[in-house]
């Protein structure tokens, strides 16, 4: 979701893993020259929604990358399909009201910009949280806690899955799981 915390915890995750890190919106910025606000008022979320599915397939090819997407990514079931089988997925689930009271301020992020943003945030957590559990390797309740704590519950969750080999220390994920 927008607010979740994705590029913060994914930008300090990265660096625990001595990986680099990657935000898909920030490629998407470079890419089409302009804000992706900008970009969503002259030529709408299909047309951003179709560059984001190219940029996140190429990026999730990278190795020992850390990937931060927009929370609207999951939105296209081929992106979903891109996430499930050639990445592994930690959800940072926050509710609405916590999501609200992190963004209330918040002039940037194109799909807030309405008479009421904590409804529209109620909206797209009922439309997305569905989604974001069907690619998710896990799901990390994000409350309250600190970024620290947030990235110590996701690489516990990797170790703990066998994602993350402990014997290799914290820079040695396994591969992917392949496609069912």
């Amino acid at each position: 979701m927008p607010g979740g915390g994705k590029s913060t915890v994914g930008r300090y995750l990265a660096k625990r893993l001595n990986w680099k890190f990657i935000d898909s919106d920030a490629v998407i910025e470079k890419q089409i020259g302009c804000s992706i606000r900008s970009f969503f008022e002259r030529e709408g979320e299909e047309a951003f929604r179709e560059i984001e599915a190219n940029v996140i397939a190429e990026i999730a090819q990278a190795d020992r990358a850390v990937l931060a997407t927009g929370g609207g990514a999951v939105l296209r079931e081929t992106t979903r399909r891109v996430l499930r089988e050639q990445t592994h997925v930690v959800y940072l689930r926050s509710t609405p009201e916590e999501l609200f009271r992190r963004l209330r301020h918040d002039t940037q992020r194109p799909l807030l910009q309405v008479d009421d943003p904590q409804a529209r945030l109620q909206e797209l957590f009922a439309e997305r949280d569905p989604l974001y559990r069907e690619v998710a390797d896990f799901i990390v309740e994000t409350g309250r806690l600190s970024v620290h704590s947030l990235v110590n519950m996701a690489l516990a969750q990797l170790e703990l899955t066998g994602m993350l080999d402990p014997s290799m220390g914290t820079s040695s994920i396994e591969p992917p799981k392949s496609p069912e």
